[in-house]
């Protein structure tokens, strides 16, 4: 006998949603990572580069956009000759660092989970060998240590 169909006792999401925005804008690709080096203080762009291992200027760029846009960044016109562009976190952007923190410690949780229950199957080394890449990933947004 099929289960019966049960409401949902949520409310759905209105449109423009604050959730949906905070989230469209934090999980775009790098975004965390440039949000958490800006956190240390402005960063010229070539130091942000550096700081991403991988990132493209072209994606760095859009990034950067997006998050002056968005009111998380700001954009600093440096009079230096040649002219240097400096990024630094608002306040805004600063708010965003409590859940950023928040994210990465349940994201080391749960890679915790999955490493114990990986330990735990009965098919341990059949599921590891298949599981495991050829080689270390080498680029790719990253978060390594708080």
């Amino acid at each position: 006998m099929a289960l019966r169909m049960r409401k949902n006792k949520v409310a759905a999401p209105l449109p423009g949603c604050p959730l949906t925005a905070c989230l469209s804008l934090i999980g775009g690709a790098w975004t965390p990572n440039i949000i958490w080096y800006l956190s240390g203080g402005p960063r010229r762009f070539s130091e942000l580069r550096a700081d991403l291992d991988g990132i493209s200027s072209k994606v760095l760029t859009q990034r950067l956009r997006e998050l002056e846009e968005s009111g998380v960044a700001s954009r600093t016109v440096l009079p230096t000759s040649p002219p240097s562009v400096e990024y630094a976190l608002t306040e805004l952007g600063h708010e965003l660092l409590p859940a950023i923190r928040s994210i990465v410690e349940i994201g080391h949780k749960l890679k915790s989970y999955q490493e114990r229950r990986l330990a735990e199957s009965p098919d341990h080394g059949h599921r590891e060998a298949t599981l495991a890449p050829a080689e270390p990933r080498k680029t790719g947004p990253r978060i390594s240590q708080l």
